[in-house]
């Protein structure tokens, strides 16, 4: 009998993080991607080395504007491991048939903005002025989904815009030049930019009132994770430690900072809108039979879904479960 999506993930990544395997040094390194802007406690560990130091191995990190760009670096076999890649770009990815699984969340967080330039009068009351006018849009991000989320709770019709494909800190400056009426941002620093030359399209009140949130996650290659699961569990048991240890204390917040290439209040404020589920947390509430992981997953599917994917509800589950463990 097939399994649904629900059954499938039933099983819970979570386990993953939990227990069991041995730790295996078929690694000499493991490769990390990760984004600057984008201020998470783990920070603190890869700064100290405490990756390297309880993985036995040493852990490079090399950072990335999108969450596409490092599912290109894991198929070209760069990347081990993608450390908050969103999960637009990982649904993206799965249903073109890339080797890469989901095995945990990283961080949910308020659906990034989309900032409309000053002066055009446009706000989320007569957004249909939208229509015929320039975006710029990271595409196949969370940026991208809540761009499109919101759109469609406003009514307007994304087929009369012309959408440019630009990575946040490139929309920004376009925004600021007048070259695109509105640009989806993430990161830090580029939001901030940004915020000071337009305003978001929707109010944080008016985005919870239509249940638009995000979440990133952690994502590996399939090869990795079924040759080195011990050092996967691993780096998944540091980075939940680095999560509990979180104080938001005025030393840890300048070394975040720093490592973040932000200062130190923009990161105090982007970090005051993260939220770092614990394993236990993210098995009762993501990975259940009616997880959220799966949900989002799904209605992600259908948004972004192309000519040939991959059936997101025969497939989604079998992806976050972790079974590659069993």
């Amino acid at each position: 009998m097939k399994k649904t999506t629900k059954n499938i993930v039933s099983a819970s990544v979570a386990a993953v993080m939990m227990g069991g395997a041995s730790l295996a040094h078929a690694a000499d390194s493991v490769n990390v991607a990760f984004f600057l802007e984008w201020a998470t406690p783990n920070q603190i560990a890869k700064v100290d080395k405490a990756y390297d130091d309880a993985m036995g191995v040493d852990v490079k990190w090399t950072n990335f504007s999108t969450g596409v760009q490092m599912t290109e670096a894991m198929l070209a076999g760069d990347i081990d491991i993608a450390y908050s890649q969103g999960l637009a770009p990982f649904v993206t990815a799965i249903q073109q048939g890339a080797p890469i699984k989901m095995v945990s969340v990283a961080v949910i967080y308020e659906a990034n903005d989309c900032f409309v330039k000053n002066g055009l009068g446009i706000n989320s009351s007569n957004a249909s002025e939208l229509e015929g006018r320039t975006v710029a849009v990271p595409l196949n991000t969370m940026a991208d989904f809540a761009f499109r989320k919101y759109m469609q709770v406003l009514n307007v019709d994304t087929s009369t815009m012309k959408i440019v494909d630009q990575a946040p800190a490139d929309g920004a400056v376009s925004l600021a030049e007048g070259s695109v009426d509105m640009a989806c941002i993430f990161g830090g620093d580029s939001a901030k930019k940004a915020g000071e030359v337009g305003a978001p399209i929707m109010s944080s009140q008016q985005k919870r009132d239509a249940g638009i949130g995000s979440f990133d996650v952690v994502s590996v290659t399939e090869k990795f994770a079924t040759e080195n699961p011990g050092l996967l569990r691993t780096f998944l048991e540091v980075t939940h430690e680095a999560n509990a240890s979180w104080t938001a204390s005025d030393a840890q917040l300048k070394k975040v900072a720093a490592d973040a290439g932000m200062d130190v209040s923009t990161t105090k404020n982007q970090m005051s809108g993260f939220i770092f589920p614990t394993a236990a947390e993210q098995k009762e509430q993501f990975f259940g039979s009616d997880g959220v992981a799966v949900a989002a997953a799904e209605s992600l599917g259908l948004v972004f879904k192309k000519a040939g994917a991959w059936n997101v509800d025969q497939k989604i589950g079998k992806v976050i479960t972790g079974e590659y463990l069993d």
